[in-house]
Parts: structure tokens; C-alpha cells; sequence
């Protein structure tokens, strides 16, 4: 028996979907549960917790491809926790799955929800348990290489998520303590700017090495990207920054104190080609101010 989940996105899309599938594991526990999803996330679902909560298996599938890999075919169970459809639904369809789960099927779509609530609203239309509260994840193995930092990580997967590297410059030089300047694939010289300009160390490990940095952390500032869920999922201090997206869809939740969010109100293109006007009212002194 096999069950077959789609989410071939990024990290924090990825740690959003962690209470969907530890809802999906518990309703299918004596099923092979296979994550499409890009490898190197492999990393992280390591960390969702023991046997009864694991993805046994993720097939490396990033965006949508032309076709899914074979061992999506003729699942058991398949569900779509990737988008709204109507591609990738037709993609897990095409693969004749025993029975699917998605959106258009068991349960409407709604804008203005968080996503991790989203997920677990899609289940619970078909009858399987999920609690949209159950993000954490288990600290890894790994040692931080910075125990007691401030981890820095001015990248976001959009230039309209990125605030200036100026300003995140601005707040390490005020900082006490060691200042980690963390760069993701592609990161590497904007990390060495902010780093360089306020005398920090820059980081570019791999998933495994960020996640037990962001774990040892004393805290952790940044944009709304996946770093951000990584904080959130270890319980490590954080201050979020928001532009065209607002927290109430993305941030950590409310409940979870040792998080704050900086948003100023604007809503834009999440996936602009330069910063948020929004994001761009935000000056060091609130970052140094939520801190504190």
C-alpha cells in the first residue's frame, strides 16, 4: 500500500505542510508514504519525529514536471497538498491513484487563509485528523557550528521579500554577540555584503547544517521565507519581516510568543521583481526595537 503526497515546492512551503503530513502518516500508518517533493527537504522531513509520524521516501520532483515519477503511479491514496489545481491535480490524476485527495474535490479553496491551516482544512474534508498547531520538529543531531548566535538571513526566494542589505547591515553592527550572516543556493554574495559591512561571519552550508544553526541559535532575523518556519518549528527567538504578504497567511502563529512580525499593512506581488514598497517603510530601529 502506498500513499503518494505532492509538494514540490520550497523549504518553508515544505515545514507549512509538516502538521498535513504527520495528520496523513497517522491515518495511514501501515501505508508506504512517499513525499514529491525536491531532495535536499530530505533533510528536514528526517526531523519530523519517530516511525509513526515519518515520510518514508522523498522522490526528488521539483515545480511541476512533465510527468511524475513512477513511483507516484497507481497509488493507494494520493493527495495534493502542492496548489489549488488545476495542474497539479490533473497531475496526480493522470497517475491513477485509488483515491485523491484535493481542492476542487473534498473542500473549496480559500485566499485569506494561513496556509498551514489550508492543509489541514483539505483533510479534515475527507475524514483524516490534522491539527494545524503540530510544527515543531525535533532538534537534529547535527551540533550547531554557532552555538549562541544571532543568525542574520537577509535572502528571500523573491526580490519583493528581500529587504535591504544595507539595513539588515545597520542591525548586526548593533547587535552583541556573535552575528551569523546565513546565504542560501545563489546567497552567497549578498550574505558576504551584510556580513562584511558589520564584521559578521557568513554561513552557506547545506539543509541539514542550516537547520541545526537555526536550532542552536539564541535567535534568528530575517524575511518571510523559509528560515523563518525553521524558527518557528525549533521554538528559536525570531524576528520576521513582512512586505507584500501578510502574517496572518504565512507568519508564525500568534500563540507562539517568542516570535514577532514586522508587517506595515501593504499587500503586493509576493513574487515581484524588487522590493515591496510595504517592506521597504520598515527601518532598523523597528528590527533592533521588536529584539529587544
Amino acid at each position: 500500500m502506498r500513499l503518494v503526497v505532492l509538494r514540490a515546492l520550497g523549504l518553508g512551503d515544505v515545514l507549512t505542510a509538516v502538521p498535513a503530513l504527520r495528520g496523513l502518516a497517522r491515518a495511514f500508518p501501515d501505508h508506504e508514504r512517499v513525499l514529491l517533493a525536491p531532495a535536499a527537504l530530505a533533510a528536514i522531513v528526517e526531523l519530523l519525529g519517530d516511525a509513526a509520524y515519518a515520510v518514508h521516501h522523498v522522490d526528488g520532483v521539483r515545480a511541476l514536471p512533465p510527468a511524475l515519477p513512477a513511483v507516484a503511479r497507481d497509488a493507494d491514496v494520493a493527495v495534493n497538498l502542492h496548489g489549488r489545481g488545476p495542474q497539479s491535480t490533473a497531475l496526480l490524476r493522470g497517475a491513477r491513484p485509488r483515491a485523491l485527495v484535493a481542492f476542487g474535490r473534498q473542500a473549496v479553496w480559500r485566499d485569506d487563509e494561513h496556509e498551514t491551516t489550508r492543509w489541514c482544512r483539505l483533510l479534515e474534508a475527507a475524514e483524516i485528523p490534522a491539527d494545524p498547531r503540530d510544527l515543531d520538529l525535533a532538534a537534529p543531531a547535527q551540533p550547531t557550528p554557532h552555538p549562541g548566535a544571532t543568525i542574520i538571513h537577509p535572502g528571500a526566494a523573491a526580490p519583493s521579500r528581500r529587504w535591504p542589505a544595507e539595513r539588515w547591515a545597520a542591525v548586526a553592527r548593533r547587535l552583541s554577540g556573535p552575528v551569523v550572516v546565513t546565504a542560501g543556493p545563489g546567497e552567497e554574495a549578498l550574505a558576504r555584503s551584510v556580513a562584511r559591512d558589520a564584521g559578521a561571519t557568513v554561513f552557506a552550508g547545506d539543509l541539514r547544517a542550516l537547520a541545526a544553526l537555526v536550532a542552536g541559535a539564541a535567535r534568528v532575523l530575517c524575511a518571510d521565507t523559509g528560515v523563518a518556519h525553521l524558527a518557528t518549528a525549533f521554538g528559536t527567538p525570531s524576528v520576521v519581516l513582512f512586505g507584500p504578504t501578510p502574517p496572518a497567511h504565512w507568519g508564525p502563529p500568534p500563540e507562539r510568543t517568542r516570535h514577532r512580525v514586522l508587517w506595515s499593512g501593504g499587500r503586493g506581488d509576493a513574487n515581484g521583481d524588487r522590493p515591496d514598497p510595504s517592506l521597504l517603510t520598515l527601518q532598523p530601529h523597528d528590527v533592533l526595537e521588536a529584539i529587544a
